[in-house]
C-alpha cells in the first residue's frame, strides 16, 4: 500500500506522462483522464496540507520557525498598499523615556481584491528609548495560515473558484499566471488545506446549532468521487440536513450542515444523528428512513 506522499508522487509522473502524450495530436479521452488526474492530485495534495496544518499546531510552539522551501519574490509590477502599525506606547514602557526610530521591519501578504491581485505591505517602524536604549515596535498582524503568503481575501477566493464555481487548482494557476502571478497546483492545494483546518471550528459550530433543533429535514444526494489509483469516477454521498422552522414561527436562524460518506451505509447516519433528539423529516428512501 502506497503512502499519501508516494501516491501524490505517482500522480505527478502519470500526470506528466499523460501530457507528452497529448503533444502533437489532440485526444478527448487522454484530456478527460488528464483532468480526473489532476483534480485527484490536487484533492490529496489539499488533504495532505490540512493534515500537516493540525499537526504542526498541535506540537509546534507558537512562533516557531517551519523548514520550508525559499519563496519566489512577490512580482514588482503588482500594485503596493503600505499599511504602517506603530505600537501603542508613544514612550519607553519601562523607564518612560522618549522614543527614537532606527529602522522598520517589513513583511508582504499577497492579497486578491475583484479587480486583481495587490500586495499588502505591513511596515512595522522600530523605535529606541533615548534613555534606556528599550526597542518598542507593533506586533506582527496575524495571518490566516501563519507566516503563508496569502491574505484571507486570496484564500476565499481560491476556496469559492475550486468549490462553488467547479474550477479546479491547476485551471486557477494558469489564470493567475496570466496576470503576471506564479502561484503553482501545489501551493494552491496547501492553501486549500489549510484552510479547511483553518474552518474547521466554523463548521463544527454549525453541526452543533443544526442538531440542536427539535425538527430537522434531511436527505442524502450521490456524488461521483475519483477513486485514489485508477482515476476512476465511485459514488459517494452528500448528506443533507437542514434546520429551517421559520414557517412555524421560530426565530432562530436556519442552517445547513453537509457531511460526506463513501457509500449509503446506515452506519454513518447514526454517526452523524447520534446527539440528535428530535423529530427527522425525510423522504422514504431506505438510507433516512429506516430506525436510527
Amino acid at each position: 500500500m502506497l503512502s499519501h506522499a508516494q501516491q501524490i508522487e505517482h500522480l505527478k509522473l502519470v500526470i506528466e506522462k499523460l501530457r507528452r502524450m497529448l503533444f502533437g495530436r489532440k485526444s478527448e479521452k487522454l484530456s478527460l483522464q488528464l483532468d480526473q488526474l489532476e483534480l485527484q492530485l490536487e484533492e490529496m495534495e489539499a488533504i495532505q496540507a490540512a493534515i500537516a496544518s493540525a499537526t504542526t499546531r498541535d506540537t509546534q510552539p507558537d512562533g516557531a520557525a517551519s523548514v520550508k522551501s525559499a519563496r519566489k519574490p512577490l512580482p514588482d509590477h503588482l500594485p503596493r498598499q503600505t499599511v504602517t502599525r506603530n505600537p501603542e506606547q508613544s514612550c519607553c514602557p519601562k523607564c518612560g523615556g522618549g522614543l527614537r526610530s532606527f529602522g522598520e521591519d517589513v513583511s508582504e501578504q499577497l492579497e486578491y481584491i475583484p479587480d486583481g491581485f495587490r500586495v499588502i505591505r505591513h511596515v512595522r517602524p522600530k523605535f529606541a528609548c533615548g534613555r534606556c536604549e528599550t526597542v518598542i515596535e507593533a506586533p506582527a498582524p496575524s495571518r490566516p495560515i501563519p507566516r503563508g503568503l496569502a491574505g484571507p481575501g486570496l484564500l476565499a477566493h481560491v476556496v469559492v473558484s475550486k468549490y462553488a464555481d467547479h474550477c479546479p487548482l491547476y485551471r486557477q494557476s494558469e489564470i493567475y499566471a496570466r496576470q503576471g502571478v506564479e502561484l503553482d497546483r501545489s501551493t494552491l492545494a496547501g492553501w486549500v488545506g489549510a484552510t479547511s483546518e483553518l474552518l474547521a471550528p466554523l463548521v463544527d459550530a454549525m453541526r452543533r446549532h443544526v442538531l440542536a433543533a427539535t425538527k430537522l429535514h434531511a436527505d442524502d444526494t450521490p456524488v461521483p468521487v475519483l477513486a485514489p489509483g485508477n482515476g476512476k469516477t465511485k459514488t459517494g454521498r452528500l448528506w443533507t440536513y437542514v434546520r429551517d422552522d421559520r414557517a412555524s414561527g421560530e426565530s432562530t436562524a436556519p442552517a445547513v450542515w453537509f457531511a460526506y460518506s463513501a457509500d449509503r451505509k446506515g452506519e454513518h447516519r447514526r454517526e452523524h444523528l447520534k446527539h440528535f433528539a428530535g423529530t427527522l423529516q425525510a423522504d422514504a428512501c431506505s438510507g433516512l428512513s429506516s430506525p436510527v
